[in-house]
C-alpha cells in the first residue's frame, strides 16, 4: 500500500512539473510577441484636388474620411532592425459603392517603408500608413 501512495505523490508532482513549465513557456513567449501600438498616422491624399490630408486613427475604430469609412485593426513597430518597419493592418471602405459584393476597397496589411507592396487602388483617394505608436 505504501507503494501505491507514492505513485501517486510522483504523478501529481509530475503533472504540476508540466504546468509549471507550460506557464513558464507562454510567458517567455507572450514577452516576444510584438505588441500593437494604439495609434496610426495616415496620410490621405485626394487625388481630385491634389490636398493631402494626415490623420490619427485609434487601433480597432472606425473613421470617415469623405467618401471612406478607415479602420486600422492592428499597427505594429518592429524592433528587430535599426531601421525599424511600421506595418498595419487596415480594411477601408467607399461607402458610395452600392456593390455588396466586393465590400471593402482595401483590406491587407499595409507597410510604412514601401506601399507599393500592397496597393492601395481607389480611383479618388491614395492612402499611406506613415507611422504607429503609443
Amino acid at each position: 500500500m505504501l507503494l501505491k501512495k507514492n505513485i501517486k505523490a510522483g504523478k501529481v508532482n509530475f503533472l504540476l512539473a508540466i504546468v509549471l513549465t507550460i506557464l513558464i513557456i507562454n510567458n517567455i513567449h507572450a514577452e516576444t510577441l510584438a505588441k500593437s501600438e494604439t495609434t496610426a498616422e495616415l496620410s490621405v491624399l485626394d487625388k481630385v484636388s491634389s490636398k493631402n490630408t494626415n490623420i490619427k486613427i485609434q487601433v480597432g475604430e472606425e473613421f470617415s474620411f469623405q467618401n471612406l469609412n478607415i479602420k486600422v485593426l492592428k499597427c505594429y513597430i518592429s524592433e528587430f532592425d535599426d531601421d525599424p518597419e511600421v506595418t498595419a493592418y487596415m480594411q477601408v471602405k467607399d461607402i458610395t459603392m452600392n456593390n455588396n459584393d466586393s465590400v471593402f476597397v482595401f483590406n491587407d496589411w499595409t507597410f510604412a517603408s514601401s506601399p507599393s507592396i500592397r496597393p492601395f487602388d481607389h480611383p479618388v483617394y491614395d492612402v499611406w500608413l506613415k507611422k504607429c505608436y503609443s
